[in-house]
């Protein structure tokens, strides 16, 4: 629904949608003669839908209650990624290793040289960490 090629299909779509075609919108108007349109682009919520969508979705960085989980959703061209993610005065670099191609599906985690389950409890003082992840 927030995703803008959704909206310009159609000459009326376009009309209908009335916000850069390029920009996530913070949310669409579902009632009355509004039912359609974007809206909100370019501000904190609009934002927040590409934190969502880049780092979450698609990197596949997820942080819930202390918990890091990584669980890419790629391109199958992707070789590897990497990201730096600070908690606190930890710094956790991450390498994703894609060998064989793949879209989905971790098949081992390394925390600092170690074989892990894909839940690190982070730790604000832990330093510097290296995390390996393969799919």
């Amino acid at each position: 629904m927030i995703n803008p090629i959704e909206h310009t299909r159609t000459k009326e779509a376009v009309q209908k949608y009335k916000v850069e075609p390029y920009v996530i919108p913070a949310d669409i108007y579902g009632a009355g003669n509004l039912a359609g349109r974007g809206g909100w682009t370019w501000y904190t919520g609009s934002s927040s839908w590409y934190y969502k969508a880049g780092i979450e979705y698609i990197l596949g960085l997820r942080v819930e209650e202390g918990i890091l989980k990584i669980k890419p959703c790629i391109p199958k061209e992707w070789k590897e990624y990497k990201i730096d993610y600070i908690y606190g005065n930890s710094i956790y670099h991450i390498k994703v290793n894609n060998p064989n191609g793949k879209n989905i599906g971790v098949s081992k985690v390394m925390l600092n040289g170690k074989e892990i389950q894909n839940e690190i409890r982070l730790d604000k003082n832990a330093g510097i960490c290296n995390i390996e992840v393969d799919i």
